[in-house]
């Protein structure tokens, strides 16, 4: 058994050719099956477009932010809520302008795939 306190959580940089503000990363668990990472983003952070191979689990803990993917559906989320992106599914997340965000990702399989453009002003824009 581990157990986590939040001080526990070893926080990072999170690497800017892949995000947009300040977004800080701290693993919990990754063994090959189940990839758990806490993800901090500061106000009017986000992710790059990506997806999953496997598909992806959100779990905000704390603050409120956006999801949206390619199709252009926007979902505003809070303190827990819980998003489920399908295998494959283009999206981005990231925190409300005005609040930060945390929450956990929880991915199996590959590695995200990260694709070569940022989320413009206009796709962030969009509610």
């Amino acid at each position: 058994m581990k157990h986590w306190k939040p001080g526990d959580i070893e926080w990072r940089k999170a690497p800017a050719e892949h995000f947009t503000g300040e977004v800080l990363f701290g693993p919990v668990r990754k063994d090959g099956s189940l990839n758990i990472l806490a993800v901090s983003f500061s106000p009017g952070a986000r992710t790059d477009w990506h997806y999953h191979p496997d598909g992806q689990v959100l779990y905000v803990t704390n603050g409120a932010g956006l999801v949206q993917n390619e199709e252009g559906t926007t979902i505003e989320i809070s303190t827990g809520d819980l998003v489920y992106a399908p295998p494959g599914q283009l999206h981005w997340h990231g925190a409300l302008p005005d609040s930060p965000m945390i929450h956990f990702s929880h991915t199996t399989g590959g590695e995200t795939v990260w694709e070569q453009r940022k989320v413009s002003d206009g796709e962030y824009g969009r509610r």
